[in-house]
């Protein structure tokens, strides 16, 4: 059995989104459905329906930092119940039982690769997974978190699903805490999420951007300070101090410029992927003080619910602007210009009015 579900979809690469309708599937016995209230709006969403990425899958429907309410849980389901608070983040499915699997690293999926909420294959129901444009979500329970945030701060914690985990989990992996000093390089829907949780872990955190006039702002969100990363006096008076430095920034740049702000034995962890790769950084800024160049994707789902678990100890929430879904598309638009502090999320009730 399914159910009609109303949507925003791309239907080709170069025009808007538009109101659709599509079939998901009935909760099976190990499924949760969930009414969604807020989705996230993230820069892979305009990537993937705009066709800057190869293997979009049309008619698409984005979204993948999704929160809402369970309304309704199958028979074998004992994590949720009717009613509940519940998020979905990047992924919906995997193997189950690779390695990584069995570690709790869904994302790294060694069989089959994890499932996106979106441009996936359904393993269950046949064609391509849709995403939170949308007002409800059929998810194996597995793959959904449990929200216990207060429900209005609900808007606020869709993009922890995405922009949370990603800079958490490098921070949490490679052991951020007190008395380190970790930079963040770019102040966007990632990096802001990345001083707000480094910050709470304990470190002595500092920004890295081209923008002096975000000074005030990374302050507010955490930082001791922001370095203008064009600025060589400012860079220079901070070589070999730093234990972590964690890159959010997508666009190809030169990447020695930090690793020689790394400490002996620091590492630069990589959460963004450029369209043209980044220059080759100099192997000698590697061996003579033992750095470490690393990558870092999304994180599995018992680490995404520490994460939640971890934002509701300290209070942290995403800074976010809502919008309608009509305006998605002046919303993407928007975010080619980074002009939004520092994430869009969509208010799913005006999918009605649509």
């Amino acid at each position: 059995m399914t159910t009609t579900t109303h949507a925003f979809a791309a239907h080709v690469a170069h025009a808007p989104l538009a109101p659709f309708t599509f079939e998901r599937r009935d909760p099976g016995a190990d499924d949760v459905a969930i009414d969604i209230l807020f989705c996230g709006v993230c820069h892979s969403d305009l990537h993937t329906v705009r066709g800057e990425w190869e293997g979009t899958l049309y008619p698409c429907v984005p979204g993948h930092e999704i929160v809402g309410r369970v309304s309704a849980v199958g028979t074998n389901v004992t994590k949720f119940a009717v009613g509940d608070l519940a998020g979905v983040g990047c992924m919906v499915d995997s193997c189950g039982h690779c390695p990584s699997c069995n570690d709790g690293e869904e994302q790294y999926c060694e069989t089959t690769g994890f499932v996106g909420t979106y441009n996936g294959p359904d393993t269950v129901t046949g064609g391509h997974t849709m995403g939170g444009y949308s007002d409800h979500i059929v998810v194996k329970q597995d793959f959904v978190l449990k929200v216990t945030h207060a429900e209005a701060d609900l808007a606020a914690v869709a993009p922890l699903l995405c922009a949370g985990i990603t800079t958490y989990s490098p921070l949490h992996h490679w052991k951020v805490g007190p008395g380190q000093k970790v930079g963040i390089v770019g102040l966007g829907g990632l990096g802001h999420m990345g001083v707000k949780i480094a910050a709470a872990m304990g470190a002595e955190v500092y920004v890295f951007s081209t923008s002096p006039g975000k000074r005030e702002d990374a302050k507010r969100l955490g930082a001791t300070d922001l370095i203008v990363s064009k600025d060589a006096d400012a860079m220079a008076e901070h070589l070999g101090s730093f234990d972590f430095i964690l890159n959010t920034v997508a666009a190809s740049h030169d990447l020695d410029q930090f690793l020689v702000l790394l400490k002996r034995d620091g590492t630069m962890t990589l959460v963004g992927v450029p369209e043209t790769p980044h220059p080759s950084p100099s192997v000698g800024n590697l061996i003579f003080k033992r750095r470490a160049l690393a990558g870092s994707l999304i994180g599995g789902i018992a680490e995404t619910q520490d994460m939640l678990d971890f934002c509701v100890k300290h209070g942290l929430t995403s800074d976010i602007e809502m919008i309608q879904i009509q305006d998605i598309d002046a919303a993407y638009d928007r975010m080619v210009k980074s002009d939004v502090k520092y994430r869009f999320v969509i208010d799913m009730q005006s999918l009605k009015a649509a």
